[in-house]
């Protein structure tokens, strides 16, 4: 094996050590151990198949094997029947688990079997991506099934587990940038360049390849690109005028909050692309919005964002976000374009013609973005005011709420308001209606373990355990227990759509004091809606911060119905948000 190869057993065993651990710091220093073993001119390939995938997230290619074609695979590398493994499948509930006994009873011996390397698995993965035609399933089970029969059962454990989209680690891309500031960047203290360069590229493949092979100097080098999404920039919030206005310094640019999808798009001459918040390439889904766009930015290259807002076709009146969602699809376009049409409102500049604005102040790329769109009916900026005065902000903030806005982002206005890409923070604020009482609010929580039900709910979950997200310690807390609000038709799916995401025992980024029956990696978000937040021993979001001793939890909560498809579990409501509510809440009282 030459310098630049390495054994796919390797990557297999540390996954096992990192499945295994309930550490977050140990599970650092496996991936640290990891990432220094790997070959710097594979490391991008490792670190892709770490997240469970072949390519950044922009990038539209997936391995795309469905359960049934996995196990159409193993049964070939096997020699077993399929139902087989079906019926061992029922009880593991994990395909990995599954492919791991069946290949290590092998009814067909491969001899002068090769040793698989990462690059070996690497390619084939790549290749079963781009698998296209009529002959294209045949060409997928037909690769797997040959990576499967070189295999030892532990790699068929993680090369099924990654085909299928359930790798399982639960390794957020903040935990690789630790990574590989201490592997490559000579300490935790080079987070920060070597953040910054994954926010502006969302490459983290990329990144970790430059680091390994050029260092801090290298990162150093990173520029935004047009077609890679900068990674968005997030909103801190506050509930009344009086406090914003304090917070940013005496004056801001209030603009409407729409309620829409966000957008970042991306023009390169004629070619334009748009991606989610979550980085995903959704061109395909908004087609009109391409089109829009093309007409009506002048600029030749831009990356630009803004609120993708679902319209009433007959007056052209604002609908709500739940509608936009219609527009999720594959198939069908044209008819949910015509059914569901949408208008854009630009909020931001981060790029013009050669020009990186994500280090202006937000003045600076407001007159950028007014200078490259020119408005037209359905594209528009965003509507804005600048002041400093609290009366005139909740004026405004009400006029938003009639023209069917979800309320204000307030943006500071000073010298240092640069686009802090990854971030939430204080420059932008959002201003919401239902931020003004207690709990009226609702709140989006990760899903982080569940418990059995009983009498009428036996056979499913009766409730789940739910968390909120701390960014400091980037660990989630949990803060309610949720079993009311759910359809019988949400609760006879319950146990299949978290399948996926079971793990054996509570996942190193979770803290709870609570034991659930079964425990989950934190990917599904909910929204929620409770009655109040209380003082509680058992919960441990924002523990020992309002009281030695306790954390924070809602009470009465009630799930709206409202799967957040459109978050990642780092975007949920935060222990700091939830934090604030409860003060909020308390001062309320004092004040009745």
């Amino acid at each position: 094996m030459t310098h630049t190869e390495m054994y796919y057993s390797e990557i297999a065993e540390a996954y096992e050590k990192i499945e295994a651990t309930t550490k977050r710091l140990e599970m650092t220093d496996l991936l640290v151990n990891l990432l220094k073993n790997t070959p710097k001119e594979i490391i991008d390939k490792v670190v892709y198949l770490t997240q469970g995938k072949i390519y950044p997230d922009f990038v539209k290619l997936e391995i795309g094997v469905a359960e049934r074609l996995a196990i159409k695979a193993l049964a070939h590398a096997s020699g077993r029947r399929e139902s087989e493994i079906e019926e061992d499948l029922k009880k593991s509930g994990d395909i990995g688990e599954t492919a791991q006994k069946f290949t290590a009873q092998k009814r067909q011996v491969t001899f002068f079997q090769k040793p698989l390397t990462v690059q070996k698995v690497y390619e084939t993965f790549d290749k079963m991506a781009k698998a296209s035609g009529a002959g294209a399933v045949d060409t997928k089970i037909m690769l797997l099934a040959g990576l499967l029969a070189d295999a030892t059962p532990k790699e068929a454990k993680y090369i099924m587990r990654t085909v299928t989209g359930n790798l399982r680690l639960g390794i957020a891309d903040m935990t690789v940038l630790d990574a590989l500031a201490i592997a490559y960047g000579g300490g935790k203290e080079a987070r920060e360049l070597i953040e910054r360069a994954y926010n502006i590229s969302s490459d983290l493949g990329r990144v970790a390849k430059v680091v390994a092979e050029k260092g801090l100097d290298g990162i150093k080098k990173f520029q935004v690109i047009v077609g890679e999404p900068i990674r968005p920039m997030l909103a801190e919030r506050l509930s009344s005028p009086e406090e914003i206005l304090e917070k940013l310094g005496g004056k801001c640019i209030a603009e409407y909050k729409y309620d829409g999808e966000r957008v970042q798009a991306h023009k390169e001459g004629e070619e334009i692309k748009l991606f989610s918040r979550r980085l995903e390439d959704i061109s395909d889904q908004y087609p009109d919005a391409v089109e829009l766009l093309k007409r009506h930015v002048l600029a030749k290259d831009a990356i630009l964002e803004g609120e993708c807002v679902a319209i009433d076709p007959d007056t052209g009146e604002m609908r709500p976000f739940q509608e936009l969602m219609h527009r999720r699809r594959k198939y069908e376009i044209e008819k949910a374009m015509e059914e569901y049409p949408i208008s854009l409102f630009m909020f931001d500049a981060l790029y013009v013609d050669g020009k990186d604005l994500t280090l202006k102040p937000y003045p600076v790329r407001r007159k950028a973005l007014e200078k490259v769109v020119k408005e037209g009916d359905r594209v528009k900026i965003a509507k804005h005011i600048i002041t400093s005065d609290v009366k005139e902000l909740e004026k405004f903030f009400l006029e938003a709420i009639e023209d069917g806005c979800e309320g204000l982002v307030c943006k500071s206005v000073a010298a240092d308001s640069v686009y802090q890409a990854g971030a939430r923070g204080w420059l932008w604020i959002k201003y919401k209606r239902d931020y003004k009482s207690e709990m009226t609010d609702t709140v989006d929580l990760v899903v982080v373990g569940a418990f059995h039900g009983r009498g009428r709910r036996a056979g499913t979950y009766g409730a789940l355990l739910l968390a909120a997200y701390n960014p400091e310690s980037d660990t989630f807390e949990t803060v309610t227990k949720c079993g009311t609000g759910f359809t019988d038709e949400d609760l006879a799916k319950l146990p299949k759509t978290l399948k996926p995401h079971v793990i054996p025992h509570k996942h190193p980024r979770v803290n709870s004091i609570i034991a659930a029956d079964v425990w989950l990696e934190p990917k599904i978000v909910l929204e929620i809606l409770g009655a109040e937040i209380t003082l509680s021993p058992i919960h441990t979001c924002a523990m020992n911060v309002i009281r030695q001793g306790s954390g924070l939890a809602i009470r009465f909560p009630r799930f709206t119905g409202n799967y957040r498809l459109d978050k990642a579990a780092e975007d949920a409501t935060t222990t700091n948000e939830i934090t604030e509510m409860y003060q909020k809440q308390l001062k309320k009282i004092a004040e009745s």
